[in-house]
C-alpha cells in the first residue's frame, strides 16, 4: 500500500505558517521502513480541496489529510469530504460524547456551565460533524476527534494534534505493513561523472535485481563534498547484499572516484 499526504490550508500556501507535516510524516514512516509516495498542498478553495478528496477516496492509497477540520468559516474539510463522497453530514455519538467531555472539562476548570444547548458548545459540536459512516481518530490532545473513510484520514492543522493521530493510525490500522528490518538504503559518493554517463549502470542494476530501486541525487554545491552524486540502491537487505556490489563494481569501471559509503 502506498502513502500519501494532503496539506490543506491558505496559511501554508503564503508562507504565514511554515509546513511542518511533511517532514514529520517522513520520519514516522521511515521509522517503519515506510515511504511516502506523495504529497499535495491545497488552499482553503472548496472545489480544490473536494476534488483532491474524491482522488484520494478513489485512489486506493492510504492517505492523511491535516488541516481544515475545524467550524470557522474557512475550514471547509469535513463539508468537501461528504461532497466527494455523496454523503450527509452527521453528529458522529462518540465524537459527541468526546467533545461534550471537553466542554465538561473546560466548564470545570474555568467556572461556568457545560450548557448542551449554549450558541458555543453548539459550534464545538459541529466540529463532530462528519461524513455518515465515518469512524472516529481519537486526539489525545484534547479530546476533540478526527475521521476516517476508508484508508483517508482526516487529522487537524496542529502538528501538536495531528502527529501523535497520524503515528497511533500507523500504529495500530497498518501496523501489518511495518517492515522495519526489511527496507534499506545504500549508497555512494561519485564524483568526477554525471548523471547521463551513469544512467545505463542504474538501468542495468534495476533490471538484473527485480526489488532493487536505484536512486540519484546529485548536487553541485554541497557545503562537505562539493560537486558530486549520491547513487545508491534501496530495497530488501538481503537483495542489496548482491545489488551494491555490482553497483560499485560498475561505478569503478566508469573510472570514477568513490567516496564515503551511506548506509541508512
Amino acid at each position: 500500500m502506498n502513502f500519501g499526504l494532503i496539506i490543506i490550508g491558505d496559511e501554508i500556501l503564503s508562507g504565514k505558517r511554515s509546513d511542518l507535516h511533511l517532514p514529520k510524516v517522513i520520519e514516522l514512516l521511515s521509522a517503519r521502513g515506510l515511504s511516502l509516495a506523495w504529497a499535495h498542498y491545497v488552499g482553503d478553495d472548496p472545489e480544490r480541496i473536494t476534488a483532491e478528496l474524491r482522488a484520494a477516496f478513489a485512489g486506493g492509497d492510504a492517505v492523511f489529510s491535516c488541516g481544515g477540520i475545524g467550524a470557522t468559516p474557512d475550514d471547509h474539510t469535513r463539508r468537501c469530504a461528504a461532497a466527494a463522497l455523496g454523503r450527509p453530514l452527521v453528529l458522529h455519538p462518540q465524537a459527541r460524547e468526546l467533545i461534550m467531555q471537553r466542554v465538561r472539562q473546560m466548564a470545570a476548570e474555568q467556572g461556568w456551565s457545560a450548557d448542551p444547548n449554549h450558541p458555543d458548545t453548539l459550534r464545538r459540536l459541529d466540529m463532530g460533524v462528519f461524513p455518515e459512516g465515518a469512524e472516529i481518530i481519537a486526539n489525545p490532545y484534547n479530546k476533540i476527534p478526527g475521521f476516517s473513510v476508508g484508508e483517508v484520514h482526516f487529522v487537524p492543522g496542529f502538528p501538536v494534534m495531528a502527529h501523535p493521530m497520524i503515528e497511533s493510525l500507523l500504529d495500530t490500522r497498518y501496523a501489518q505493513l511495518h517492515r522495519r528490518q526489511a527496507w534499506q538504503e545504500r549508497s555512494v559518493i561519485v564524483f568526477g561523472s554525471m548523471e547521463a554517463t551513469l544512467t545505463p549502470l542504474m538501468e542495468a542494476i534495476e533490471a538484473r535485481f527485480p526489488g532493487v530501486k536505484v536512486f540519484s541525487l546529485p548536487s553541485v554545491d554541497h557545503p562537505q563534498w562539493g560537486r558530486h552524486i549520491e547513487l545508491g540502491v534501496k530495497g530488501e537487505p538481503a537483495r542489496l547484499d548482491q545489488a551494491y556490489p555490482e553497483l560499485l563494481a560498475g561505478l569503478r569501471g566508469h573510472g570514477v572516484t568513490l567516496g564515503p559509503e551511506l548506509v541508512r
